[in-house]
């Protein structure tokens, strides 16, 4: 299993989830957040907004599943054709075990390997 984190403009947050429930990826956990990233901020004027709205999805999803909801955020979250500084960022990394709260069923990720 894996740990996909994704932020992204809030404007493209709605689509995106959207396009993720259709594509068979409902389970997700959006939070609003600020920050700023290699474009350090932005300057109108005078003045300097250094951290800027963005939003967080978290979701973890199996191996298999990885590079097709990157390629569908990417898609989705990409601001026209080429992008641009401030579209967000994806990371992932290695989740060994969750657990549902509910029923307390434990999911690791060696139920993947069999």
């Amino acid at each position: 299993m894996l740990m996909i984190r994704a932020i992204v403009r809030p404007e493209k947050v709605d689509f995106v989830m959207e396009t993720l429930m259709q594509a068979g990826f409902p389970a997700v956990t959006r939070i609003p957040v600020f920050g700023r990233g290699k474009q350090r901020g932005i300057k109108i004027g005078q003045i300097t907004y250094d951290e800027l709205p963005k939003e967080l999805l978290l979701m973890v999803v199996k191996n298999k599943d990885k590079d097709f909801v990157i390629k569908t955020i990417l898609s989705v979250a990409k601001s026209g054709d080429k992008g641009s500084f401030g579209d967000g960022k994806i990371f992932v990394s290695a989740v060994e075990e969750a657990y549902t709260v509910s029923s307390g069923f434990k999911e690791t990720s060696k139920d993947e390997e069999g």
